[in-house]
Formats: C-alpha cells, structure tokens, sequence
C-alpha cells in the first residue's frame, strides 16, 4: 500500500512532491535540507544543517514507522566541496552504524543558504 508523508512544507504542495512516500516496507525521503520547518530558519553552519537535514528525515522517517538504522541508501549533494570534512565527520556520527550505500555529488541547490541536501531511502527490517 502507497502512502504519502508530508513535512508540512509549502513547497511540496507547490511543487508536487511528497517529503516520504512509503511503498510497502520501502520507505524514499525526497532531497532534504537543514531548514527547521518549526522555527522557519536555516543554520549557517554546515555541520548543524547536516544534523538539521537528518532531524528532518528521521521525523519523515518515524511517520513511516522507520529509523535512521533501516536507510540503505543515501545521496548528498554539497554545495561546496570545501565543506566535505565537516559534513563527513557528522554523517558518521549518525549514520555510522546503518553505514547505507552512499554517493556524494557537488552541485548548487535551489536556495544560497543551502549547504547540503540529503535524499534516502530506507527498508523497514523486522517487525514493527
């Protein structure tokens, strides 16, 4: 059975996207970024947008009755490649464990506050 999360972003209405769409146990998390959708602001420092960008995608994550443990795969796209080393040090702080096939591309985002955005996908494992 398909179902679609939302983060509650205007952008996903505007733009047609869901924030998750879960797909059986398989659960994909659109491009996210380090805005604090609550407060409406976005850290200038990479390392906290990367830990923004993560609190997001676990919020995502736990509406589809998933973890940051089932993510199998992931994508970063780094607006500076300058920035890798302080963003590396805190993807293996999270994701350390789950350790999920993973690509890193350097590209501009949408926005010139961005400094990353995180896409994933992950598969429930085991009962829940």
């Amino acid at each position: 059975m398909r179902k679609l999360i939302s983060s509650g972003s205007d952008m996903e209405a505007r733009y047609g996207y869901s924030r998750a769409v879960v797909d059986g146990d398989w659960i994909f998390v659109a491009g996210t970024t380090g805005f604090d959708y609550a407060a409406g602001t976005i850290s200038d420092d990479a390392a906290e947008q990367t830990r923004q960008t993560f609190a997001n995608i676990e919020t995502a994550l736990g509406k589809a009755d998933a973890s940051i443990g089932d993510i199998v795969r992931a994508r970063y796209i780094v607006k500076n490649a300058d920035d890798w080393d302080i963003i590396g040090v805190v993807l293996g702080e999270i994701l350390g464990d789950a350790r999920p096939a993973a690509t890193a591309i350097i590209a501009d985002l949408i926005d010139p506050r961005m400094k990353i955005e995180i896409e994933v996908t992950a598969k429930r494992q085991g009962e829940r």
